[in-house]
């Protein structure tokens, strides 16, 4: 169980490497092209759109994964997440045209970027790639999952030099970022359905849970967590817009690319480890804990390399006039090591059915952080932001060590039917 666990976080993480060098590349050339201002500008659009995606989405790779292990619950599995995709595309496009057109000034988005602001809303949601993820992983089709992320980083390098030679504005760059969006989407699916049929019969919310009663406090929790990632991160980028303008935070944004790549190992970590707690919740803490000491040594290499390299890599990367983004990237990456080590607690938390615990641990600091912002960041500018980001993290991790200690926490299992 531990080298599968091992083996599907390798490729998870040897996919997170290929994005992370990608990103780092499509990053010098946006922020080369467009300036400060401009990059502040087009961060504030893409954050819009994936806060609005990530917020609405119900997480729906984890029910698939849950009530997917028995055949004769695996295909309603699969058409219950498929049916709460549908929910979240239609609440999403709703809420988000409901927000551009009547929020005012107080959301930092320009006026004149709020139609493409939309429109790449609307390819977020139309792209969300949940429930074929969760086939993915259902199957140990792990490298699959791992190709088809990269597809994103490809596009989006390609497209980027593409622009930044021809057509260096928002627009263009914004346009390049759907296009990736809409590849990565199309191949999670090519590759799922190589996988499982989808019986579109079978999409219902009324289902699966008419079999299984703990199916929506599972699912509701779960979609709170996720929406609590989206609030410490995007939801965080425009606060710091919306309070400080969109030179700081497109300065946030470089800081947060830059020091959070642990973060997307700590996600990549936690998606792996989860089907193998599932199917055996008497490993489970065993697995656990040893993926979480070699979580616990990547994650403190990483942070020496933020100090030592970081005041030089932000200068080759985004160039000099971002140089003040180095202090809050390594407050940040500090805090992507503590949810690095603590990914696979939240992990096992889950896969014993406590999905609300895990919110509830999650969002009081999260809240607290949120609301703590406009002091922070009226102390100490935009690391009062990463500040506030590694102290929520800090936080979440050292209650999730408590509540998973020893015989802490007892599995609550699917129920099997008769």
């Amino acid at each position: 169980m531990i080298r599968r666990a091992l083996q599907n976080t390798g490729w998870l993480m040897g996919a997170r490497g290929v994005n992370g060098v990608l990103s780092l590349a499509y990053l010098a050339l946006v922020t080369r092209a467009l300036g400060l201002e401009g990059f502040g500008y087009f961060t504030l659009c893409l954050t819009f759109a994936q806060a609005v995606a990530g917020l609405t989405s119900f997480q729906t790779w984890q029910a698939v994964i849950r009530w997917g292990q028995q055949r004769d619950t695996l295909k309603d599995a699969i058409g219950f997440a498929l049916a709460l995709d549908l929910l979240a595309i239609g609440v999403g496009a709703v809420a988000s045209a409901l927000l551009l057109a009547f929020a005012g000034d107080w959301l930092p988005i320009p006026y004149d970027l709020r139609p493409e602001a939309y429109a790449l809303t609307l390819v977020f949601l139309l792209a969300i790639r949940s429930t074929p993820t969760g086939i993915l992983r259902l199957h140990d089709r792990f490298a699959k999952g791992a190709g088809a992320d990269t597809v994103t980083s490809i596009v989006r390098v390609i497209g980027a030099g593409i622009a930044a030679l021809m057509v260096p504005t928002i627009e263009a760059f914004l346009v390049i970022w759907a296009l990736a969006e809409i590849a990565t989407a199309a191949t999670y699916w090519l590759f799922a359905l190589q996988c499982e049929k989808i019986d579109l019969s079978r999409i219902s919310l009324r289902r699966l849970p008419r079999f299984e009663p703990g199916v929506w406090s599972f699912v509701w929790g779960t979609a709170l967590s996720g929406t609590l990632q989206i609030a410490s991160r995007q939801i965080l980028v425009l606060l710091v817009g919306a309070l400080g303008g969109a030179t700081l935070a497109g300065i946030y944004r470089v800081a947060a690319q830059l020091g959070e790549g642990l973060l997307k190992l700590a996600q990549a970590l936690m998606r792996a480890t989860y089907p193998e707690l599932v199917r055996d919740p008497d490993a489970a803490r065993h697995i656990a804990s040893r993926i979480g000491k070699i979580a616990f040594f990547t994650g403190l290499g990483a942070v020496l390399f933020s100090v030592l390299g970081g005041h030089w890599v932000i200068k080759v990367i985004a160039g000099p006039e971002f140089i003040a983004a180095y202090a809050p990237m390594i407050i940040l990456s500090a805090a992507a090591a503590i949810e690095l080590a603590g990914a696979s607690l939240e992990a096992l938390l889950v896969s014993r059915g406590h999905a609300l615990r895990n919110f509830m641990l999650r969002g009081v600091p999260t809240g607290l952080a949120l609301a703590s912002l406009p002091f922070a960041m009226r102390w100490i500018g935009v690391s009062g932001a990463a500040a506030m980001v590694f102290v929520s993290s800090l936080v979440s991790v050292g209650a999730l060590m408590w509540v998973t200690r020893e015989r802490a926490v007892r599995p609550d299992l699917p129920r099997q039917k008769a």
